[in-house]
C-alpha cells in the first residue's frame, strides 16, 4: 500500500479526532450560550453547512489544482475558524461561536476527501482496502478525541470548554504539516476530446442514486442520533465524563470494523455490506427505544457508529464505479455535497427532537429513511451478476 495511504490515514486520524472533540462539546456549548432549546444546536448545524458549502468547490479546486494544495488550504481555514470559536467563547456570543464553527465544518468538508485521494494513488483492486484504511485512522481518533474533550477542561479557568479549542489548534496544525510532506496526486489533465456528462445524465444511473442516498441517510440518521446523545444523557443527569466515554465508543464503533469492512466488500459486495449497515442501524434504534440507562445509552451509541460504517464505507464504495476520472471532481463534489447536506439536516433536528419528541420518538423517527435506503439497495438485486464484478 502507498506511503500516501498511510499518511492520509493519520490525517484522518487528526481530522476525526478533532470531529470527536466538536461533537462532545458544541452542543453543550450551544446550550450554555442558546437563550432557547431551539438553538442548542445552531453551532453544529452551521458547522455542517460550512461543510456543505465547502465540498463542491473543494472537489473542483482539487481536481484543478491537485490535492495539496487543496488540503493546505482547507487546514489553514480550520485554524482560522479555531481562532474565532475561541473569541466567541470569550465573548459568551452564540453567534461569534458558531461563526467559527461554520469555518471548522468548511475545514472538515475539505478534509472528507482524504478517502477519495486515497483511491488516486492505487489500484481498482486495492480501493476497497484503502478506503477502510483511511477510515481506520478514526480508531486513534475514537481515543484521542473523549480523553482531548476531558483533559482540555482543566487547561483553562474561565471556561471548561476553551481548552478544547486550543486542542483544535494543534491538531489543525499537526494536520497541515503532514499534509505538505506527503506524495499526493496532482491535477487532474484532460483532454480537449473529452466529454463529462451532465448531472441529469449521470443521475439517470440507479447506482450512483443509491450510493447516495445510502451514505447521505446513513450519515445523517447517525449524526441525528450522535448529536441528540449528549442534550439526552444530560437531561438524564449523566456526569460528563460518562457522555465522553459513550461517545468514545460511539467512535470505535464507527472506525474499528474498518479493519475488515474492505474484505467483506470484496467478498460480499458493497451492496450487502450496505444492507448489514441499514440492518445494525436499525438494532441500535430498537436497543435506545429499550431504555436510557448508561449501558443503553453506550450500546446503542456502539451499534450505531458500526451501521454508519457499513453504509458509508459501502457507498463510497459503491460510488467510484459512477464515474469516468474527468468526471471525478463533479461527482465526488456532489456525493460529499448531498451527503452532508443530510448530515445537517439531522444536526439541526437533534436539539430540537429531543426537546419535543423525547429520546425514544426521536429514535423511533429514524426508521422508516433506513427501511428506504435498504429497498433501494434491495431494487439493486436485479443488477447482481452485471456488477458483481466490479461491486
Amino acid at each position: 500500500m502507498p506511503i500516501s495511504v498511510w499518511g492520509l490515514a493519520i490525517a484522518q486520524a487528526l481530522l476525526t479526532t478533532g470531529n470527536i472533540l466538536l461533537v462532545a462539546v458544541s452542543a453543550l456549548i450551544g446550550k450554555q450560550l442558546a437563550s432557547h432549546p431551539a438553538l442548542i444546536t445552531v453551532p453544529v448545524a452551521l458547522q455542517f453547512l460550512g461543510l456543505i458549502i465547502a465540498t463542491l468547490p473543494a472537489a473542483h479546486l482539487m481536481q484543478k489544482m491537485g490535492r495539496k494544495i487543496g488540503f493546505i488550504i482547507g487546514n489553514c481555514i480550520g485554524l482560522f475558524g479555531t481562532w474565532v470559536a475561541l473569541q466567541g467563547l470569550e465573548a459568551n456570543s452564540l453567534m461569534h461561536f458558531a461563526s467559527g464553527t461554520f469555518l471548522i465544518g468548511m475545514a472538515i468538508g475539505t478534509g472528507q476527501q482524504y478517502r477519495f485521494a486515497a483511491l488516486d494513488v492505487c489500484s481498482v483492486e486495492q480501493r476497497p482496502r484503502a478506503i477502510s484504511m483511511v477510515m481506520a485512522g478514526g480508531i486513534l481518533a475514537a481515543i484521542l478525541g473523549p480523553n482531548l474533550a476531558i483533559w482540555s477542561r482543566q487547561w483553562y479557568e474561565g471556561n471548561v470548554f476553551v481548552g478544547a479549542f486550543y486542542g483544535l489548534f494543534m491538531i489543525y496544525v499537526l494536520a497541515l504539516l503532514l499534509i505538505s510532506s506527503l506524495p499526493l496526486a496532482a491535477a487532474v489533465k484532460q483532454t480537449a476530446g473529452q466529454v463529462t456528462r451532465s448531472y441529469r445524465e449521470l443521475f439517470k444511473q440507479p447506482l450512483l442514486v443509491a450510493a447516495i442516498a445510502s451514505g447521505a441517510i446513513g450519515y445523517a440518521v447517525m449524526v441525528l442520533l450522535m448529536t441528540a446523545t449528549p442534550i439526552a444523557m444530560q437531561y438524564d443527569n449523566f456526569p460528563f465524563k460518562n457522555i465522553a466515554w459513550v461517545i468514545q465508543w460511539h467512535v470505535l464503533g464507527m472506525y474499528a470494523p474498518s479493519f475488515f469492512t474492505g474484505g467483506l466488500i470484496r467478498r460480499y459486495s458493497s451492496r450487502r455490506v450496505i444492507l448489514w449497515g441499514c440492518g445494525v442501524l436499525a438494532l441500535c434504534v430498537l436497543v435506545n427505544v429499550l431504555g436510557n440507562s448508561y449501558w443503553h445509552y453506550l450500546l446503542g451509541l456502539l451499534l450505531l457508529g458500526v451501521g454508519w460504517n457499513f453504509t458509508y464505507i459501502g457507498a463510497t464504495h459503491l460510488l467510484t464505479f459512477t464515474y469516468t476520472p474527468a468526471e471525478q471532481g463533479k461527482v465526488q463534489g456532489i456525493n460529499e455535497f448531498m451527503v452532508f447536506s443530510a448530515a445537517a439536516m439531522g444536526s439541526l433536528l437533534a436539539g430540537v427532537g429531543v426537546d419535543k419528541l423525547g429520546w425514544a420518538w426521536l429514535n423511533l423517527a429514524s426508521l422508516p429513511p433506513i427501511i428506504f435506503v435498504a429497498w433501494w439497495i434491495l431494487c439493486l438485486a436485479d443488477q447482481r451478476a452485471r456488477l458483481s464484478e466490479r461491486t
